[in-house]
């Protein structure tokens, strides 16, 4: 279901004029697509957080004279230290059209102890149904072992939706931890470098 915004046309640019919408609460955006030219906009700060939360909510955008568009989020300005929104790209979208999105990897169940499970590739590029983005992709590692890999091809994927990426490309595996092996390898070598200088050091005089 579409996330609905009431959105304002903007008709000053700049940071300047970026940076009053963004201490006023909203957030610049510009819409985009299907051969239209560029339409800028105002989105409420609050409202626009909430939705961007999901990379791939469906935006129902209602602009001041009644006019919607249907739109996917195509990419996201962050603050570099307060991470809010500082600017959306958006794209129109619209019912029976396929976009190539990024869905994110989520592993589900438990590996067999103490092996642990690993996402080796955070998101998939799906083609999917426009009005219909899944918000994840599910990999079950439940009872699997160390050496155990899914690839890109062996996922299942959501209902309607074509991978895009290399079937052979890894997306999740399965393997023993190798902290203990790295710390027990660290002493030693702490251990091996503390004898060669106790016995370098000089006897001492009677």
């Amino acid at each position: 279901m579409a996330e609905k915004l009431n959105v304002e046309l903007r008709e000053d640019f700049g940071k300047g004029a970026s940076r009053r919408l963004r201490a006023e609460s909203r957030i610049p955006a510009v819409l985009y697509g299907h051969g239209q030219d560029p339409i800028h906009l105002s989105l409420p700060g609050h409202d626009t957080a909430l939705a961007a939360r999901n990379p791939n909510a469906l935006l129902e955008l209602v602009l001041p004279d009644g006019e919607t568009h249907l739109a996917l989020i195509k990419e996201i300005q962050r603050h570099p230290l307060k991470r809010s929104l500082n600017h959306l790209d958006l794209i129109i979208v619209r019912k029976g059209e396929k976009v190539e999105v990024e869905i994110p990897v989520v592993l589900t169940g438990e590996p067999v102890s103490p092996a642990a499970a690993f996402v080796d590739l955070q998101t998939l590029t799906l083609l999917v149904d426009a009005l219909h983005v899944p918000e994840q992709v599910e990999v079950d590692v439940e009872g699997a072992e160390d050496g155990f890999q899914v690839f890109a091809g062996d996922v299942t994927l959501p209902q309607g939706s074509e991978l895009v990426n290399d079937a052979e490309i890894l997306v999740a595996s399965v393997a023993l931890p190798r902290v203990e092996e790295e710390d027990e390898e660290t002493e030693e070598g702490a251990e091996e470098e503390a004898a060669e200088e106790s016995s370098e050091e000089p006897a001492e005089e009677e």
